[in-house]
């Protein structure tokens, strides 16, 4: 499955950069394939493992603020691997065309 998610601390003023680096540390030990842009980080795995590291990483930014938005958008697809790239190339090709 591929799950794109965002989480950030709500209350702690304008900056929120060190909160979500944190997170985005979980997300980066986990080993997980993943990918972080400038709205969402995407993780890709089994259901159990993707889920702990959404939740590892939302108590991540939990521990910096007393309230945390989170925001998550799941592709379950199975017997699929090496989505993250393969929907990119997919979108690629179609743009050759």
């Amino acid at each position: 499955m591929l799950v794109a998610f965002s989480v950030s601390p709500v209350g702690t003023g304008e900056t929120v950069g060190a909160a979500v680096a944190e997170a985005v540390r979980v997300v980066r030990e986990s080993g997980l394939p993943n990918r972080t842009d400038a709205m969402f980080t995407t993780l890709e795995g089994e259901w159990d493992e993707v889920m702990a590291v959404v939740k590892a990483a939302t108590e991540a930014v939990a521990a910096q603020s007393p309230r945390v938005s989170l925001v998550l958008k799941a592709d379950l697809r199975e017997g699929m691997t090496d989505m993250m790239s393969a929907k990119i190339a997919s979108v690629e090709r179609h743009l050759q065309a």
